[in-house]
């Protein structure tokens, strides 16, 4: 029997292992002792021949040697070779246990479903279950050096009982030159569609999964017969063995204890005993011995299979389970929990400790959260937040961080760098309102405000040479956009700052990034909370003619107290969606013809914002070299 030692590591103990260290039986010192004895004979042998046996001159040559080989030594590679070998083997040992046939699935479809209890069904079970305990006797006799001993010829399986004279006849009349165990797998399929057409197998089903059943069981079978014929490849058996053996004959000279007085590195002192190389001997060697003893589990060790016992249980529990049982189930009555709805079995005095733990309901059963966040929420404030996280980009503060700790830029490109900077800063802070300003020739102080939001520029580079307000209409709750009006004098004005295009110099341009730094300020330290937020305004630079510059400087947005040349009125929420800067693309195309607004006053009317009835649209105005539309 294979030695059994899983009781006694049930618990992990202090020293749980210890105990195991004296057993004999299945010991890697029964194992090893033999090989272990000679490896330290033999290096007694070498010592004493060293110490008292050489001469001088041969002592120093020894020790030469005995130097170059605990050097070179290190060059096999013991710990890899070994290692996967021992892995490889493990492996193929455990499929080769579960490659053993067990008839318990069989003998369960066929008492179930092969239906008589008279002579004749239960001829056929026993027969059926009597060929398939047959085929595992006859792969098990092939491959197993116990079973083989146990029955050496046919004439004692068939004294045995597992076959008739006459159906050792007819195993013997089938002449093949291979192994002949499947045949009383066939048998048993004969026997089944005999009784499906006696009608003792009710459906075509039934049949179908005894079938199947037996098919699973000849497969087993078939694999241990594989797992015979197909070994590890013998070249790396050679390679481990011969790398394990060498190994320590090296060790044999290179371990050696050599004489202090020489001073050579590392042989400071004469213990005369090898301890570490002892024990290396024995874990090496021993590694190689549990291989050995792994790769054929079907032999006679300590810890090999005990298919011997496997042939009889499995002959007794499948005869009983096909004959004796067939029918015979004890009558039914009311479980002692019939009126109990909570049954609970009994608990010994040793086992009371299990009704002290609680129910385990779930990792996350007792976890605590605040009372505050335990509040379902309204449906509007979760669609206002995901609507601020979608328009928040994670890398702003970054963006943000590199711009204020690079140096204060003094050319074009700097000063619309930081423009840029403060305007993301705006759709970070109100990131659900925009607004779009233009310049004005004139001083005068006007605010361009749009609902609660924040100011935002148009412009955000310097080729830009149209403006795009796309405005949307919002169905349900919300009132309708705003109305951009125009004054009547900047009209033409605002035709004539987007067509033409000159230069900024670079005084001019200092100057006004001076005043948009200094403005910025100004909005920073002002008050977060304000209904309203600044205003932003695009200015020209003042010049010396009426021709207005276009370039790259006409699209930067600047904050100034100039008058600008519209102005939003906020009429209720607005539903502004975003405010974009597009270059021209065409210079020469024909500007369209903007109606003019009535003369009633001096606020005209230059876009008209669709009521809530009309379909949701997107409205654009475009003020430059061309009128563009979305």
């Amino acid at each position: 029997m294979t030695v059994t030692y899983t009781a006694r590591v049930a618990n992990a103990r202090f020293c749980g292992f210890s105990k195991l260290l004296l057993a004999w039986k299945g010991s890697i010192y029964k194992v090893l002792y033999k090989e272990f004895l000679a490896f330290f004979a033999m290096y007694t042998a070498i010592s004493i021949t060293y110490r008292f046996v050489l001469y001088d001159d041969q002592k120093r040559y020894f020790e030469k040697l005995a130097i170059y080989c605990n050097h070179y030594a290190s060059l096999i590679p013991m710990s890899f070779v070994l290692g996967f070998y021992v892995t490889l083997v493990v492996n193929r040992w455990w499929s080769q246990y579960t490659s053993i046939p067990l008839p318990d699935r069989l003998m369960c479809v066929l008492s179930g479903g092969l239906q008589g209890s008279d002579e004749r069904g239960r001829l056929l079970r026993r027969t059926m279950m009597r060929y398939a305990s047959l085929s595992a006797l006859l792969i098990l006799r092939s491959v197993s050096t116990a079973v083989f001993k146990r029955f050496p010829t046919m004439d004692h399986v068939v004294e045995a009982g597992f076959m008739s004279r006459e159906e050792r006849k007819k195993f013997e009349s089938l002449h093949s030159p291979y192994n002949k165990f499947w045949i009383p797998c066939v048998w048993f399929t004969n026997l089944a569609a005999v009784a499906r057409c006696e009608g003792r197998i009710k459906d075509d089903h039934t049949l179908t999964l005894l079938l199947e059943e037996l098919n699973g069981f000849r497969g087993k079978c078939s694999m241990l017969f594989h797992y015979d014929m197909i070994s590890v490849p013998l070249v790396y058996t050679q390679v481990v063995t011969l790398a394990v053996y060498s190994f320590f004959l090296v060790c044999l000279i290179g371990r050696q204890f050599l004489d202090p007085n020489q001073g050579y590195p590392g042989h400071d002192l004469d213990l005369y005993v090898p301890i570490f190389t002892l024990l290396q001997f024995f874990f090496y060697a021993g590694w190689l011995k549990v291989a050995e003893q792994l790769i054929n589990p079907f032999g006679e060790d300590d810890d090999d299979f005990e298919t011997n016992w496997l042939i009889d249980r499995n002959f007794q529990v499948s005869m009983m389970a096909v004959d004796e049982m067939y029918g015979d189930l004890p009558m039914m009555e009311r479980d002692r929990y019939w009126n109990d709805s909570n049954p609970r079995p009994p608990y010994t005095a040793a086992t009371l400790f299990v009704l002290r733990k609680p129910s385990f309901q779930g990792s996350t059963f007792d976890m605590a959260i605040p009372k505050e966040e335990m509040h379902f929420q309204p449906l509007e404030d979760i669609a206002e937040n995901m609507e601020e996280s979608s328009s928040y980009h994670p890398n702003m503060v970054l963006f943000n961080r590199l711009l204020n700790t690079a140096p204060s830029p003094t050319g074009l490109m700097g000063g619309a760098l930081r423009r840029t900077s403060a305007q993301l800063q705006r759709l970070r802070h109100s990131p659900s309102i925009d607004q779009c300003t233009s310049d004005d020739d004139d001083d005068d102080d006007e605010s361009v405000k749009i609902g609660k939001g924040g100011s935002l520029p148009s412009g955000l580079g310097q080729d830009t040479q149209s403006t795009v307000c796309s405005v949307r209409d919002e169905k349900g709750l919300r009132t309708p956009l705003l109305e951009v009006q125009f004054g009547a004098n900047t009209e033409r004005q605002c035709h004539s700052v987007f067509n033409e295009k000159k230069e900024m110099s670079e005084v001019e341009e200092k100057s006004y990034e001076e005043l948009y730094i200094r403005e910025e300020r100004e909005e920073v330290e002002s008050t977060v909370g304000e209904i309203q937020a600044p205003s932003s305004r695009l200015l020209r630079p003042p010049q010396s003619s009426r021709e207005t510059s276009t370039g790259s400087a006409s699209a930067i947005p600047f904050t100034s107290r100039h008058r600008s040349a519209f102005t939003f009125h906020p009429a209720a929420d607005s539903s502004l969606e975003h405010c974009s800067s597009q270059p021209a693309i065409n210079h020469n195309r024909a500007v369209p013809t903007i109606p003019k607004p009535p003369l009633g006053g001096n606020k005209k009317s230059f876009l008209t914002v669709p009521s809530h009835n009309e379909p949701q649209r997107f409205r654009s105005v475009s003020m430059g070299s061309e009128l563009t539309g979305s």
